[in-house]
């Protein structure tokens, strides 16, 4: 029986969702759209405009066609052996990096709780050791770091004088993105746009670094 692109798409991004083990709700926030609607095509109920599905595309690192060509075709129907039966291939093999949000006092910073999703990376030019991903809100780094970018962070516990540190504060329950300053022995949380006042890291005001700045991306 012949399939309807609809039904190809609906099956190649459940298996997606299920073997990067990413939620609805959590593509869905993503790509701006409601849960609903991720439901929906993930049914086969409803089919997204192309410009979606080249960011669902681009969010699992996989082509289009990853996405609308039909696996479900076995070699037993095929004598040719052009399109054996596999699941989506996934190339190269990628890894899956949380992004931090909220932070919930005395939980480790990557506990469920405290992430709002994941982005996946090719582990080419990945730096070694823990990897976390923050988004950067509002403009105190800008031009350095754009509004709304998305930092690769290395877990470490200290950075060289006048690098981009992740840093908590607020009793350990907000991750904010500033340049360390070091004078003497005060420490001074220094943002790139001159409109913001640097934080002064003190007994009243502390402060803990979670790890170092690597780069950024951002989605268009």
């Amino acid at each position: 029986m012949l399939r309807t692109q609809r039904e190809i798409f609906a099956d190649n991004l459940q298996a997606l969702l299920n073997s990067r083990d990413v939620s609805q709700k959590v593509l869905a926030e993503h790509l701006g759209v409601s849960e609903t609607s991720v439901s929906y095509w993930s049914r086969g109920e409803k089919y997204p405009r192309i410009d979606k599905i080249q960011k669902i595309a681009d969010y699992f690192n996989i082509t289009m066609r990853d996405l609308m060509e039909d696996k479900s075709k076995s070699s037993i129907d095929d004598t040719s052996l052009d399109h054996p039966p596999n699941l989506i291939e996934i190339s190269p093999a990628t890894i899956k990096i949380p992004i931090l949000g909220k932070i919930a006092c005395g939980d480790p910073i990557t506990a469920e709780e405290n992430l709002i999703g994941y982005r996946y990376e090719s582990p080419e030019n990945l730096p070694s050791g823990k990897l976390i991903y923050l988004q950067t809100k509002g403009d105190s780094m800008e031009p350095t770091i754009p509004n709304g970018a998305y930092v690769l962070i290395r877990e470490q516990p200290e950075v060289e004088n006048g690098e981009i540190a992740a840093v908590l504060v607020n009793g350990d329950t907000e991750a904010t993105l500033k340049r360390v300053k070091k004078q003497g022995d005060t420490v001074f949380l220094m943002p790139d746009n001159p409109k913001h006042e640097p934080y002064v890291i003190s007994a009243e005001n502390p402060a803990r670094i979670i790890g170092k700045a690597i780069r950024y991306t951002q989605d268009l």
